[in-house]
């Protein structure tokens, strides 16, 4: 009687390019604390701290690009995230970098986008669908960016926009004999950049991870407005557990307002004044581009206990449940919506195992959002 086998082989991911990723070594895609991976339908995505090489594992030929970013070396500037872009037959690639740089590129390796988010290392990179109710067949898509006590979302519908001008203009320019090279700081000059809102999460200490778990009604004395309300959930060393309520209103206070204006005319009157002084023959430098101000962000629990300090969250493809690996070992389930522990798991086993123990509890429990535990 023949040995049962209870796995099934789908592709391989052989390939000579991944040497500069360090294969060929015992455990090298386990235990490299700086490999970074994305799985799509067809494609992975594998990079170290300053390249990235594509695969298609269910194609025997293999690599499909390898992309090395423009890093400043000045800076010391690394990949720290990477995630698959899928919006129906368009697919690209997002990267982060640890000086807060989100830059997007097709399954060739061109460079599509890059902007800056805000000044500091991008932790994670998000992608998902967020649904209303489970009746509803139409989901919005978004991509949230985690950032040390910095929380960033942009809309899915923007992002495709882009993508779709992108294709246009590689498709209008495939019979030209001369295409054009552009560098990043042409690219950065060429689109504008990508509408998007930004929160300060930072009032229990940096976060080590983050998510936007959907929308949330708007605070019992707010004023009627079409504005939405998001709900964000964040794990770090100082708070195990943190929610927030996230508020498209950029809106400051009167002093605020006064010393946005004030300040650039009174620092952009000076700058003019000094060039009409010292003239000089030198060519003007490229200024740094500036993020944008952040919108409100009103904290609505926080679950402190030390020394247990929250490492890794997991969030369902709803978002209405989210789990959550602290420093003691053990899961703890959220209900995103009650923000309360609805049940607590120690787990005798290593962090790769208690990831896809996540895993498989919100595969099991999609076919049911309202999900009962006995």
């Amino acid at each position: 009687m023949s040995k049962r086998t209870h796995t099934t082989e789908v592709g391989s991911i052989a390939c000579t390019d991944l040497s500069d990723l360090g294969a060929g070594k015992e455990g090298w895609l386990v235990n490299d604390p700086n490999l970074l991976c994305a799985l799509d339908m067809h494609t992975i995505a594998l990079a170290n701290r300053y390249q990235t090489v594509i695969i298609n594992w269910a194609d025997p030929e293999g690599l499909v690009a390898k992309i090395r970013p423009e890093l400043s070396p000045i800076a010391s500037e690394y990949i720290t995230a990477i995630e698959w872009l899928v919006f129906e037959e368009m697919r690209a690639l997002a990267v982060g970098t640890s000086r807060g740089y989100f830059l997007v590129y097709d399954l060739k390796g061109d460079l599509v986008h890059r902007q800056l988010i805000h000044p500091g290392r991008i932790l994670k990179l998000r992608v998902r669908g967020s649904r209303r109710d489970l009746t509803q067949d139409t989901a919005e898509e978004e991509v949230c960016v985690v950032m040390p006590g910095v929380l960033a979302r942009f809309d899915g519908s923007e992002i495709q926009k882009m993508l779709q001008r992108w294709f246009q203009d590689s498709n209008s320019n495939f019979w030209d004999q001369k295409p054009k090279q552009r560098d990043s700081e042409d690219l950065e000059n060429s689109y504008e950049r990508l509408p998007h809102q930004l929160w300060n999460v930072s009032k229990y200490g940096p976060c080590a991870d983050a998510a936007i778990t959907g929308l949330m009604p708007p605070p019992l004395m707010e004023v009627q407005s079409s504005q939405r309300y998001f709900c964000a959930v964040t794990i770090g060393e100082d708070s195990v557990i943190s929610a927030f309520r996230l508020s498209e209103d950029r809106s400051r206070s009167l002093v605020g307002a006064i010393l946005s204006k004030v300040v650039p005319a009174t620092f952009s009157t000076i700058s003019s004044l000094s060039k009409m002084i010292w003239r000089s023959e030198q060519s003007p430098k490229k200024s740094e581009p500036k993020p944008q101000s952040f919108a409100r962000a009103s904290p609505l629990t926080c679950l402190k206990d030390h020394p247990r300090k929250g490492e890794r969250l997991t969030l369902s493809p709803s978002g209405s449940l989210a789990a959550i690996t602290d420093s003691l070992g053990r899961i703890l389930l959220l209900d995103t919506q009650a923000l309360v522990v609805v049940r607590l798991w120690k787990v005798f086993c290593e962090l790769p195992y208690i990831s896809l123990f996540c895993m498989f509890l919100f595969f099991f429990g999609s076919f049911n959002e309202k999900l009962h535990f006995i």
